[in-house]
C-alpha cells in the first residue's frame, strides 16, 4: 500500500485528505443539521487527521524534518 503512494502526486494526496471533510460540509450546508450530517464530518474529520498524522512517516517528509532540524542545531 505505502509503495503505491509513491506514484501518486502530492495534490492527490492532498486532495484525497481533503475531499471527504469538503463533501461532509457540502451535504451539511445543503441538507441541514442531522445525525447523518454530523457523522459524515465526524468521519471525514477524522479521515483528515490520519492523514495528516501519517504523513510524516513518508520518506520525503521524513527528508523535509531533518532538514528542519539541522536549522535549529
Amino acid at each position: 500500500m505505502l509503495e503505491l503512494l509513491h506514484f501518486v502526486s502530492r495534490n492527490a494526496r492532498i486532495l484525497t485528505a481533503v475531499l471527504p471533510f469538503a463533501i461532509a460540509m457540502g451535504i451539511r450546508f445543503v441538507y441541514g443539521r442531522s445525525r447523518l450530517t454530523q457523522a459524515l464530518i465526524s468521519i471525514g474529520t477524522a479521515w483528515f487527521a490520519v492523514n495528516v498524522l501519517l504523513t510524516p512517516y513518508s520518506d520525503g517528509m521524513q527528508r523535509d524534518l531533518a532538514h528542519v532540524r539541522s536549522w535549529f542545531r
